[in-house]
């Protein structure tokens, strides 16, 4: 697809007034006090974008026992790699990094193909199986909650969101303390807070994930429409987050 960087999705403008701000930012510090206090054992899953570093931000300063991860997949953007030091560095935080099974990668390359999932929906879901979904299971093992950063907004796939949730297949209470956010409150509590940001958000990418599956996108396409674009809109989870 081509596109031209003045018809490139752009971090929003901010509208949204300081005392909103600081109002969303007292409600998501007790929302994550509640989770700090409520589970002694709570992870953060962060892909380091926009959304995941409001909430490192927040709990940098009021909860920082819960343990983050990142999913080191094998095929992510450099950029996203570097971000993992760059937030360790500004907040003085751990994160600690998720690598699928070589072996298990190795198989299901040799199966499908390393880009197989271009061609073939059962090599697609091989292939976040295997590089995602069973690295989330081993960093959530023994968790009792599970912190995202999911936003009921970012597409239909998330419409019923909610704050809190039981998550049958991990066994585990999962919280969504944004979840009840617009975009442009993300990006006006990033810019109120100086939050660090992701590169490739200034490049036309609102959504990101692996590389070869990630694209930036036009200004008038949905925000997660970068992300396994040859699909139908309706069904673009890796599988992290389907119940």
């Amino acid at each position: 697809m081509s596109t031209t960087q003045e018809l490139l999705w752009r971090i929003p403008t901010v509208s949204v007034s300081a005392s909103q701000v600081e109002h969303l930012t007292q409600t998501l510090e007790q929302r994550l006090r509640h989770i700090a206090k409520t589970h002694q054992d709570a992870r953060l899953s962060t892909s380091l974008a926009a959304e995941d570093m409001v909430l490192t931000d927040a709990l940098s300063r009021v909860a920082p026992q819960i343990h983050l991860f990142t999913l080191a997949t094998g095929r992510l953007h450099q950029q996203t790699t570097d971000m993992v030091q760059t937030v360790q560095d500004h907040y003085g935080l751990r994160i600690q990094q998720v690598a699928p099974d070589a072996l298990a990668v190795a198989q299901m390359v040799s199966t499908h193909g390393l880009d197989g999932f271009y061609e073939s929906e059962t090599a697609r879901q091989a292939c976040c199986q295997v590089r995602k979904v069973l690295p989330l299971e081993q960093a959530l093992r023994g968790a009792s909650a599970w912190v995202t950063g999911m936003r009921r907004e970012q597409s239909v796939t998330r419409a019923q969101v909610e704050f809190e949730a039981f998550d049958e297949r991990h066994q585990l209470v999962k919280f969504n303390p944004i979840y009840d956010w617009h975009e442009d409150e993300v990006w006006a509590y990033i810019a109120h807070h100086g939050v660090p940001i992701h590169p490739l958000h200034h490049k036309g990418y609102p959504s990101i994930g692996c590389e070869p599956c990630t694209r930036a996108i036009r200004a008038s396409e949905d925000v997660r429409a970068g992300r396994w674009w040859w699909l139908n809109q309706n069904h673009k989870e890796c599988g992290l987050h389907v119940k």
